[in-house]
């Protein structure tokens, strides 16, 4: 499965921004997708989940700013990032888990400065 994430950039510490990660491969709508990101010296974090149910989960950094959802006829996955904070600057990354595979896009960088 390959994934291809995108959407990153500069933005102003209030500021909004959607990323986008396309999946290539028939199992999309029934894999389980997350969002997570990574900064230097630290380990990656997922941070926003959503099941083949839909159903959603944040941690709680980003948990009412942060918005996941997914569009399984595009094989597109979303978070929607509002009220950016210049600690949400990270590599961003989308990740597919299917059965007890785990796939990963290559990242894309958020970086929220003034």
């Amino acid at each position: 499965v390959q994934l291809q994430a995108s959407g990153g950039g500069l933005v102003q510490p209030g500021g909004s921004l959607r990323l986008s990660c396309t999946g290539a491969g028939s199992i999309f709508g029934t894999s389980d997708l997350a969002w997570c990101r990574q900064t230097p010296g630290k380990q990656r974090e997922c941070i926003a989940r959503i099941n083949r149910g839909g159903d959603t989960d944040y941690v709680d950094s980003v948990k009412g700013r942060f918005t996941i959802s997914r569009d399984n006829a595009k094989n597109t996955v979303y978070p929607r990032m509002n009220d950016l904070k210049p600690e949400d600057t990270a590599v961003y990354y989308c990740q597919l888990r299917f059965s007890l595979v785990i796939y990963w896009g290559q990242g894309t960088l958020v970086t929220v400065s003034s």
